[in-house]
């Protein structure tokens, strides 16, 4: 195992526990929107060095910046305000290239709004499940331990069984890993709602949450594989070597970014 990597993680772990279990609405909003605005700078990075596209970076911090403030937004306004968020964005990318005369390009435009939508308002779900769901500091470790768990397993299913490559998109991926990474993120997480049920007297279905580890863990691998093939059409291997043994930050949390809406429907619609 990467020890780089296994440090890491080792240090980062108590952190964002401390933050999820200890911090208020405001701690928690103000640290994604951090992670937000790291997230996207590196992406718009890796296009400018890349010269493949020149997005507006202000546009993609601001949207970021505005995970601080969802602690303001009341429950029932939520949704609708992420959806406001949207055109919202278009509009004044839109705005700028009129007001700069065509300086930037459509897909200048395309690139700086996917990154929009693909961090932080992906990213907006998980202070929305921490701290409007009921039992949201519960909830939220379903988040994290279906991307962990995967990764981790994944890893270790990999090194020690994979023989059939999975895509070229990551050489190093194979099925095995990806098979053992959806079990070990089930294990995990229905460990995890065995604990809850005991020790929280929560509720949780038992059947459901093997379903929710499953579906997460699928759609974390899907969300790596995306963050691959930003980084292959870019042409680089790292957003950035922020994190000793993963990269980036958004080499770190690239799997967590695409659970965390999925996590809220299921959570509410299964779970809750």
């Amino acid at each position: 195992m990467n020890i780089k990597r296994f440090l890491s993680g080792i240090i980062l772990f108590p952190i964002v526990a401390a933050i999820i279990i200890f911090g208020n609405k405001y701690v928690v909003d103000i640290t994604v929107a951090i992670v937000a605005v790291m997230s996207i700078h590196e992406f718009y990075k890796a296009f400018h060095v890349s010269k493949k596209a020149n997005p507006i970076n202000w546009i993609g911090y601001l949207a970021a910046a505005m995970i601080s403030i969802i602690h303001l937004v009341p429950m029932h306004m939520v949704l609708k305000t992420i959806a406001l968020l949207i055109p919202t964005s278009i509009l004044l990318l839109f705005c700028y290239v009129i007001a700069t005369n065509g300086k930037r390009t459509v897909q200048d435009i395309a690139i700086t709004f996917f990154g929009v939508f693909y961090i932080a308002i992906f990213l907006m779900f998980i202070p929305i499940i921490h701290e409007n769901l009921p039992s949201g500091k519960i909830l939220i470790w379903f988040i994290f331990f279906s991307a962990w768990g995967t990764d981790t397993f994944a890893y270790i299913f990999g090194k020690t069984f994979g023989k059939h490559h999975f895509t070229e998109i990551s050489p190093n991926k194979t099925i095995e890993g990806c098979i053992g990474g959806t079990i070990g993120a089930i294990i995990i997480v229905f460990i995890y709602a065995a604990i809850c049920n005991s020790v929280f007297n929560t509720q949780f279905n038992y059947g459901l949450v093997i379903l929710v580890g499953a579906l997460l863990s699928i759609v974390g691998q899907i969300g790596d594989l995306s963050a691959s093939t930003i980084k292959r059409y870019t042409g680089i291997k790292d957003f950035s070597n922020l994190i000793p043994g993963h990269g980036g930050m958004l080499d770190r949390i690239d799997s967590v970014i695409f659970i965390a809406p999925f996590a809220y429907f299921l959570l509410t619609l299964l779970l809750i």
